[in-house]
């Protein structure tokens, strides 16, 4: 027995549709496929690395992260094991996600898919996660550490302990996880094939069974919270949704909310693995997740595309090449420029790389026109935005609306947003 799905309210349906709400006001962005969507996307997928891995005790900054991600060395100093961390954790994301992806997503995913759904003809439902899956998953995550036994079910009892060394939590025992991890799969693709099942729901049930079941020596929570963005994304491809998985995530939510996120979990499991509780406080929880992400995600993307379009015009007027733009928008948001990161960046946004002398070049040129200001000797040099350049964004957040962070359930009589 695994926690079940409680009997979705009515405040539930409410609150999903406004995510979806906040959502369809999304798509007109991405639907275009503006310029900036590649180094949004990229940010964003950097967020959610180092949100997820914060939780863990794993501490990057935002733009740290990002220059792991992208191979690249980091700007502050951080420890071999935060770096291999960040590295696994965006190894198996990335995993996830290619997973997720593919144009016909009946025929690929058809094999996983338990026969009994497809007894009456009607379209299977996705169902990306079974044990192979799993352990691949957590080998990218954990393999820079052999101890904590990297793609394999843990050996032996495990309990999670507190700062003082007193447990918190008592996962079920080793001989009952290979047949509580089936349970989970079947549900994962029963959900799906519910079409009154809200996506977000179905991943975060994935989510609270995986992370309670607690099938690994060490890295469950990051497991969980890359499976519940795996199966965001599959739901995305099913339902032909053009908002990328990088903006459907919760995990950058998830790493600024760690209290109330290990607090709801513990509403939940009371102490050890009790599948009979309710695990409302967490459905609730995790739709309030998702709209207050939705609310920042749109927020974010409205103010980049703004971003974007300035400095472009002012890339235009100074002679900078436009391949430039995506860099003098991170540096403008506060991020360090190198060489390499340029090289990097510049084929995410082209989708082709530059030679090495091009690169020098183009720095050069956003320096003599007044947008970059370089930093260092030329083996460490840098470049920060110029003063002017900084403005620009400081004016664009200026005109920023206070965000709504209403919780939904607990004034149920106001407006969402």
């Amino acid at each position: 027995m695994i926690y079940d799905l409680p009997r979705m309210m009515s405040r539930d349906e409410d609150v999903a549709g406004e995510i979806e709400q906040l959502r369809e006001r999304l798509r007109p962005y991405v639907r275009m496929r503006r310029r900036w969507y590649g180094t949004l996307r990229r940010a964003q997928f950097a967020r959610a690395v180092q949100g997820s891995n914060s939780i863990e005790g794993y501490h990057a900054s935002v733009e740290d992260a990002a220059a792991v991600i992208d191979n690249d060395e980091p700007f502050a100093d951080m420890s071999e094991d935060t770096i291999s961390a960040v590295s696994g954790y965006r190894d198996a994301m990335t995993f996830a996600l290619q997973l997720s992806a593919g144009t016909s997503p009946r025929e690929r995913f058809r094999e996983s898919v338990p026969r009994a759904f497809l007894d009456d003809g009607s379209s299977p439902p996705l169902s990306l996660i079974d044990l192979p899956t799993l352990r691949s998953l957590h080998f990218m995550m954990i393999k820079h550490d052999l101890a904590h036994n990297p793609g394999q079910l843990r050996p032996g009892a495990i309990w999670v302990q507190d700062p003082d060394g007193d447990s918190v939590y008592d996962a079920p025992d080793r001989e009952e996880i290979e047949a509580l991890l089936e349970e989970l799969f079947e549900q994962c693709a029963s959900l799906f094939a519910d079409e009154t099942v809200p996506p977000m729901v179905t991943a975060a049930m994935a989510h609270l069974n995986l992370v309670l079941i607690h099938p690994f020596s060490d890295g469950n929570g990051r497991m969980a919270r890359c499976v519940q963005s795996l199966l965001l994304a599959a739901a995305a491809v099913r339902d032909d949704d053009p908002v990328a998985p990088e903006f459907l995530s919760i995990e950058e939510y998830l790493g600024r909310n760690t209290l109330e996120y290990y607090a709801t979990l513990d509403t939940v499991a009371g102490g050890r693995w009790s599948p009979q509780r309710s695990a409302r406080p967490w459905i609730e929880f995790c739709l309030t997740a998702h709209l207050r992400q939705a609310r920042t995600v749109l927020r974010r993307v409205s103010e980049f595309d703004a971003l974007w379009d300035v400095c472009s015009q002012l890339a235009q007027r100074r002679g900078v090449p436009e391949r430039a733009v995506g860099t003098l928008c991170d540096a403008a948001r506060g991020w360090t420029v190198r060489r390499s990161l340029y090289l990097i960046r510049t084929e995410t946004t082209r989708g082709e790389p530059i030679s090495e002398g091009m690169a020098s070049r183009d720095l050069q040129t956003m320096v003599r026109a007044g947008l970059l200001s370089p930093r260092g000797d030329k083996r460490g040099r840098r470049y920060l935005a110029s003063e002017e350049l900084a403005d620009i964004w400081h004016q664009i957040r200026r005109m920023r609306r206070i965000e709504d962070d209403t919780d939904p359930y607990r004034s149920a009589q106001s407006p969402l947003f």
